[in-house]
């Protein structure tokens, strides 16, 4: 779609001109992929902040674990050359393929753009809040803040980013990314947006996380020394639900059907990685 109210594309270079470029104007508005940005009007908009400038490197793998760009094209993440004990890996697929897109979009979609979007179903928000991603935001100011994925998510299209900041990258702990994981899904149609996406995650030590999104407004995390009894963990994401965020409601799932799914992929999930 053509954003025929934009007046100006500034190519920034580095951090200084990306922080007198994007101020806070609300009428500024940083591109990576573009791929929400080009698929809805967007009125308010007189400026775009062309983030691909600034060549950040996509990934990096390193001894702690795995970093992200913010500018990471989300196909390349099933190519990305990770140690053989990375046995979550696995997700990086599985999360890829969740997304409602052609491979030429998942070409262009960003990692970032996913996450910041903060749609319910950002398959790049179940990913990385499944495996403790880390958001490392470049502050207004010249500063750094750090926020969990999980944390950074607060609603349907709401974010914790605030006037001026950007994402510039997510960390993935090897901890993490060492764990067996186990994956369920589900939509209306074959090719349709997650109505409920359950990973859960079981860690050398015995520890164990469940990461509920797609179905819930924003990512829930649930946290347990070893893996729980099916009956207390379903008990526990019902009771979390209904006193927080409720069961998503949207033309892609009702809030009934999503706790029904969510409830049953959290059992199945415990009994896999039992």
């Amino acid at each position: 779609m053509d954003l025929n109210t934009i007046e100006t594309i500034i190519p920034v270079r580095d951090r200084d001109a990306l922080r007198r470029a994007h101020d806070g104007d609300p009428t500024t508005s940083v591109l990576a992929g573009g791929t929400w940005l080009f698929s809805l009007p967007q009125p308010h908009l007189r400026t775009l902040v062309d983030l691909t400038t600034l060549d950040w490197e996509p990934f990096t793998v390193t001894d702690a674990g795995l970093r992200l760009a913010a500018t990471c094209p989300i196909g390349a993440l099933e190519s990305i050359p990770v140690p053989t004990d990375w046995t979550a890996r696995a997700l990086f697929r599985q999360c890829t393929r969740a997304l409602l897109a052609s491979y030429k979009v998942r070409s262009v979609a960003t990692v970032g753009g996913n996450v910041c979007a903060a749609l319910p179903a950002g398959a790049m928000t179940s990913l990385t809040a499944a495996l403790d991603g880390v958001a490392e935001l470049w502050v207004a100011d010249g500063g750094i803040r750090r926020v969990p994925v999980a944390e950074f998510v607060t609603g349907d299209n709401r974010t914790a980013l605030e006037p001026g900041e950007v994402l510039r990258a997510i960390d993935l702990p090897v901890t993490a990314l060492r764990a067996t994981t186990s994956f369920r899904r589900v939509a209306l149609a074959r090719l349709g947006r997650s109505a409920s996406l359950v990973v859960g995650r079981r860690e050398e030590d015995g520890g164990f996380t469940l990461t509920v999104t797609a179905s819930t407004p924003y990512p829930l995390v649930f946290s347990h020394p070893s893996v729980p009894d099916p009956r207390t963990l379903v008990a526990e994401v019902e009771e979390r639900v209904e006193a927080g965020p409720g069961w998503f409601d949207d033309v892609h799932g009702a809030p009934d059907w999503r706790r029904a799914t969510t409830l049953r992929f959290a059992a199945e999930i415990v009994e896999e990685l039992s």
